[in-house]
């Protein structure tokens, strides 16, 4: 080998993307592949966004603002707290990196709900914590499990609310009375990647916690509801100390001229942004009536994806759809993840498991 790489790097496992539609089709010698694999919007950018983004290409030459000062600005009054509350990094995911590397070490405890977001693990084993995971109920987040297994060793709890991939969610008051229950000395990630999406009443306005839990951060993104994935914005909110502590461990100019731009230009044009997501909700209602006519049984879904749970056979079944031209997200020997696209990919996603070998669920 080569160097000599940690022991924990060397046994760690690649994250892995959504398969692309022009790999299905390589692979299976089709044409005209979908992608509904990696929960992205079917839209492009925002007019504005668009403008945002194309006037900025004149500074690429020039270092972005490391600390992206005027978006942390506007973040904060977006979401009602103080600047210094407020930290952003390179996509969401970055963000919850940096707390793993910011708060645990070897043989320190990080618990989450399984499944969920697959990058928890790897984070987890990339700073050698111990994991401890706990099982869905009814494909949800159990709290009260989760609450039980923290222990004095525990240094962060991951929530993903919605979760992914099954795309339910928890309470805000169950996710109040959980704070209630951990100690302080453990950091509760509340990863809302997907909030903007939720319609379910008992999800409310969880910055309200920041107030009395000085140990919660949500973190959230411009990759989902926003359409820009592929400028890896993210933020997080939470108590200053905790947003001081994380922003010691941010990549020099993680997060890109164009990046900021785009993300300040899509906060203006917040009302614009929620009218496409509420048309995502509208197709997601659909597709979920839809899979609920064929016999399915889907869970409640609040993000922009549903849920097919076939267990054993969810590698199996994926094939069976890019064989048809829809690329989906297999989690093998569990479900498998379906990104909701526009009414035409919709509908094609539809047609291709009406026609695969297998037997609603």
């Amino acid at each position: 080998m080569t160097g000599r790489p940690r022991p924990a790097i060397a046994e760690l496992p690649a994250y892995r993307p959504g398969r692309s539609a022009a790999a299905a089709e390589a692979d299976h010698g089709i044409s005209d592949a979908i992608k509904l694999a990696s929960n992205e919007i079917p839209f492009g950018p925002l007019p504005s966004v668009a403008g945002a983004i194309a006037s900025g290409i004149e500074h690429v030459n020039l270092y972005a603002d490391h600390r992206a000062t005027a978006l942390r600005e506007d973040i904060a009054t977006a979401m009602g707290v103080d600047v210094a509350q407020v930290t952003v990094g390179n996509g969401s995911v970055g963000l919850l990196q940096q707390f793993a590397l910011t708060y645990c070490d070897r043989g320190d405890e990080v618990a989450m709900c399984w499944p969920s977001f697959e990058a928890y693990p790897v984070f987890a084993m990339l700073v050698e914590a111990e994991q401890v995971r706990v099982p869905l109920r009814a494909e949800t987040f159990d709290l009260d499990a989760l609450a039980a297994a923290v222990t004095p060793n525990t240094k962060i709890v991951f929530i993903a609310n919605p979760n992914n991939p099954t795309g339910t969610v928890v309470g805000t008051d169950e996710v109040e009375v959980f704070l209630d229950r951990v100690p302080s000395t453990c950091l509760v990630v509340l990863d809302e990647a997907y909030a903007e999406f939720v319609t379910d009443p008992a999800v409310t306005d969880t910055t309200r916690l920041l107030d009395v839990h000085d140990n919660l951060v949500i973190t959230r993104t411009f990759s989902k509801a926003h359409g820009l994935a592929g400028l890896r914005v993210g933020y997080a909110i939470g108590h200053p100390d905790v947003i001081a502590m994380v922003d010691r461990t941010l990549v020099p100019f993680a997060v890109n001229e164009l990046g900021q731009r785009a993300a300040r230009a899509s906060l203006a044009a917040s009302d614009e942004m929620r009218q496409r997501v509420g048309d995502v909700v509208v197709e997601r209602r659909r597709v979920a009536d839809a899979l609920g006519a064929e016999g399915w049984t889907v869970a409640d879904a609040q993000a922009n994806f549903v849920w097919l749970p076939v267990g054993d056979v969810a590698a199996d079944v994926a094939v069976q759809l890019e064989r048809r031209g829809v690329v989906t997200r297999a989690f093998p020997d569990v479900g498998i993840r379906v990104t909701i696209g526009d009414p035409v990919a919709n509908d094609r996603f539809l047609a291709a498991l009406a026609d695969c070998d297998i037997t609603p669920r």
